[in-house]
């Protein structure tokens, strides 16, 4: 327990893999259904592997474009500041949120013309950024992976997600292969 009561997180994943999933919606959707079945699922923990940046362009950026973002910015931020100054004014609120919006929208339109100007061509789009994973591994503590595994294979038998059959063949245990007869 840390000084503030509250326990200490690990950042390093532990626990067997109970299951893995191709999209991060569908292993949320494992730990929901144990969660359903009255499994503790304090013990587990959700693991993306193979993270990437991935940068989706979505336009070319001009100067209409970022006069227009400016723009609209600064009139969000100018309400934020008219909102908040309307509160404390006796009578006139709504001059106070109208300047507030006039004055953002004009200093967002400035300040996105500047910042384009700036830019000098260099980056001419806009886009989306996101950090996603390859796969998401769903991780159990070991004495509770074997009842989580039982819980899992009920969930997809129902068809609602679909874990990825691992990839190397699980070995079966020594005696069991010396048990083998030979041909």
């Amino acid at each position: 327990m840390t000084t503030q009561g509250m326990p200490s997180m690990d950042p390093r994943p532990s626990g067997l893999t109970i299951g893995t999933y191709d999209t991060y919606r569908e292993a949320q959707r494992a730990v929901d259904y144990l969660s359903d079945e009255k499994f503790p699922v304090e013990h587990t923990t959700i693991v993306g592997n193979n993270l990437r940046q991935v940068e989706k362009i979505t336009g070319r950026l001009t100067w209409g474009r970022a006069l227009t973002a400016g723009l609209a910015s600064g009139a969000w931020f100018g309400l934020f500041v008219g909102l908040l100054l309307g509160l404390f004014t006796t009578g006139h609120w709504f001059a106070a949120l109208l300047t507030g919006v006039v004055l953002g929208a004009f200093f967002g339109l400035v300040f996105g013309g500047l910042s384009y100007s700036q830019s000098a061509g260099r980056r001419d789009f806009t886009s989306r950024t996101a950090v996603v994973a390859t796969t998401y591994d769903v991780l159990c503590d070991f004495k509770f992976a074997e009842e989580a595994r039982n819980h899992l294979a009920k969930l997809a038998l129902k068809g609602e997600v679909n874990p990825r059959v691992p990839e190397q063949p699980i070995q079966q245990p020594v005696q069991q292969q010396m048990q083998r007869p030979t041909d």
